[in-house]
C-alpha cells in the first residue's frame, strides 16, 4: 500500500483498518518515505505492506481493494499513470497463487524488482517465498 497525496499517514491507517473488513489482518509493517519510481515529478510516497487472511478469491479481494481506494479518493479511471494518488492498493501475493488475467497478475510482477515494496514486505513476512522465482522475500531484497 502507498499514499502520496493528503495525510498519507492516515490514510494509510484507514485502509489498513478498512482491510479487516475482507477477513483477518495479521500484521502491518512500519511505514516507510519513498522517492517516487517511474512518474518523478510528485511527493514523496509513504509505503507499507499488510498480511490479511481472506477466504475471498483472488479476483475478488482485488474488486474490493479497488473498492477500498475509491472510498479514499482514488480513481483509476483519471490521471497520470503511476502518477500521484492518495491510495494505492497492490495485490502482491496469494498463498501460493501463480496465475494471469486480463485483470490480475499474481505474483506482482514487478514485485521482486521494487524496494518500496519488499522492504515493508521484508519486515512482516521475510520467509514467505515468491512462488515463481522460488525465493524468500528477503532474499529478493537482498538482492537489489
Amino acid at each position: 500500500m502507498g499514499s502520496n497525496l493528503g495525510d498519507r499517514e492516515t490514510t494509510l491507517a484507514r485502509a489498513a483498518e478498512s482491510l479487516a473488513a475482507l477477513g483477518r489482518v495479521t500484521a502491518v509493517s512500519p511505514w516507510l518515505q519513498t522517492a517516487p519510481v517511474g512518474y518523478a515529478d510528485q511527493p514523496d510516497f509513504l509505503n507499507g505492506a499488510v498480511l490479511l487472511e481472506t477466504q475471498l478469491p483472488p479476483t475478488e479481494l482485488l474488486h474490493r481493494l479497488l473498492q477500498i481506494e475509491l472510498t479514499h479518493g482514488r480513481d483509476r479511471s483519471h490521471g497520470i499513470v503511476k502518477g500521484p494518488r492518495t491510495l494505492d492498493l497492490d495485490l502482491l501475493l496469494y498463498d501460493d497463487v501463480v496465475m494471469t488475467t486480463p485483470e490480475l497478475t499474481l505474483p506482482h510482477p514487478e514485485m521482486h524488482t521494487r524496494r518500496f515494496v519488499l522492504e515493508p514486505l521484508a519486515a512482516i513476512a521475510p520467509e514467505w517465498t515468491h512462488p515463481v522465482l522460488q525465493q524468500t522475500v528477503q532474499q529478493l531484497l537482498q538482492k537489489l
